[in-house]
């Protein structure tokens, strides 16, 4: 029970089965534990928690400390003079068909080759899928990391002249933070993956946005906050949705009656908002919850808990996981994405909007907490965003009943599609260049990192 960094890990298990008694006096443990200074949990396990930003950032400090402190044994970086491109170093092990490279590919594509320089450091899978193909393509420069000590990849970055080390990984799977540790570019940002503070004083920056990290909120963030003027996420605007016109039957689903869905990993369904769910279900007569099936585990104990709320086992109905395009098609069937709190859909629900299906969210406290609202603020969805529970409930609870309102709400995300930044590649990579620019202009200066506001620069 002594071990290093295991409680978190064990409660994170326990949420991905939905094994949910007594686990809120587990939480206080916890989160007293973190408040000591104690290796009590990795970083990322903490994320679906109800853990507040300090506590997040308390915990990201003492594994940095512990797994990947500052480490100079490449020495010092010399100063670089400007060069005629700035040379960005993109690092992930997510260079496949994977939900990162889904979001930034068309970021990629769309970098100002005039201006800047592109190198994909992959220390992922092998791989011959056609996201691969189509990322090779949009790199100056491919390197193969895989078998690479983090030392030698480090100085593979100063070597080529990296200006910029962008972190795709943070603290989620198979990342490499001791990379960063040895400093591989004199500036280093955590971007897009993990939703949160690396707490590592050799990460420069976060990307944000004003919904995700306001004013106020940057104490909880050991990086300089960067905000985007839209949302902190790029999106895929040739992302493929299948023709395939799915029925209800074949998905389990009844045929007359309002579905409420949620294809989140089950991790991030919690008690207080499965609370909130069955009681939706409770007022909306013949309505169903679909789910994805992440896990048996998980399926039986969602079951159980339904039952336990008065809610027959049969109103929860589970999907089977797809390939992207027949996934993003069977949205059509549903009528209302719910959303999770603490953590949020991510890239889940920008698949939704993509689709066309409307997403309900609860603002939180934390970035994990408030990436749909800033998803729905780029396309001008803002009535989605509950400030709480009840609130939440309550609209869930009248959107089913107006259909009407929800078709107009479809129709207005629809339109969207074409139109809303969210989904305007060429605008977001804009926005991440001038970000980008001022990072290194502050560099070249002989300037400190400081919070950067994309949307007060001029032309912003």
């Amino acid at each position: 029970p002594d071990l290093e960094f295991l409680r978190g890990m064990w409660l994170l298990c326990r949420l991905a089965v939905c094994d949910w008694d007594g686990i809120g006096p587990e939480f206080d443990i916890l989160f007293a534990s973190i408040a000591r200074g104690e290796s009590a949990t990795p970083p990322f396990a903490l994320v679906a928690m109800p853990a507040p930003a300090h506590v997040q950032k308390r915990a990201a400090e003492v594994w940095t400390q512990a797994r990947f402190p500052a480490d100079d044994r490449l020495g010092a970086l010399p100063r670089r003079a400007p060069g005629s491109k700035i040379r960005i170093g993109y690092f992930s092990a997510d260079f496949h068909d994977h939900a990162t490279a889904r979001l930034a590919v068309e970021l990629f594509e769309r970098h100002d080759r005039r201006r800047f320089e592109l190198t994909a450091f992959s220390f992922g899978p092998p791989s011959e899928d056609a996201m691969r193909h189509r990322l090779a393509g949009a790199f100056d420069r491919w390197v193969d990391a895989r078998l690479l000590p983090d030392a030698e990849v480090a100085m593979q970055a100063r070597t080529l002249g990296i200006d910029i080390a962008v972190d795709l990984k943070g603290f989620s799977q198979d990342s490499r933070t001791g990379i960063f540790a040895l400093r591989a570019a004199p500036i280093q940002v955590n971007y897009l993956v993990y939703p949160g503070t690396m707490g590592a004083p050799y990460i420069d920056y976060l990307v944000v946005d004003g919904v995700l990290v306001p004013e106020g909120h940057s104490d909880a963030y050991a990086e300089k906050i960067v905000r985007l003027p839209d949302c902190y996420q790029p999106n895929d605007s040739r992302r493929p949705i299948s023709d395939r016109l799915f029925t209800r039957e074949e998905a389990g689903l009844p045929r007359h009656g309002f579905v409420f869905c949620c294809f989140n990993n089950n991790y991030k369904i919690g008690p207080e908002v499965f609370d909130g769910w069955m009681r939706i279900l409770k007022q909306v007569e013949d309505s169903v919850l679909w789910l994805l099936e992440d896990n048996p585990r998980a399926v039986e104990s969602l079951r159980k808990e339904a039952r336990v709320r008065g809610i027959p086992p049969g109103r929860l109905v589970f999907a089977p996981r797809l390939g992207l395009p027949e996934h993003l098609a069977r949205h059509r069937l549903a009528d209302l994405f719910l959303d999770t709190l603490p953590c949020n859909a991510h890239t889940t629900a920008s698949d939704a909007l993509w689709a066309g299906l409307p997403v309900l969210t609860i603002v939180g406290d934390t970035f994990a907490g408030r990436v749909a609202a800033s998803l729905l603020h780029a396309v001008a969805l803002d009535e989605l965003v509950a400030p709480d529970l009840s609130h939440y409930e309550a609209l869930a609870v009248a959107l089913a009943r107006d259909r009407p309102r929800l078709g107009a709400l479809r129709q207005a995300l629809a339109a969207s599609r074409s139109t809303a930044p969210l989904f305007d590649s060429p605008r977001y990579a804009r926005h991440l260049e001038k970000a980008f620019e001022a990072m290194c202009e502050r560099y070249q200066a002989g300037l400190p990192p400081a919070p950067i506001d994309v949307a007060k620069m001029p032309g912003g």
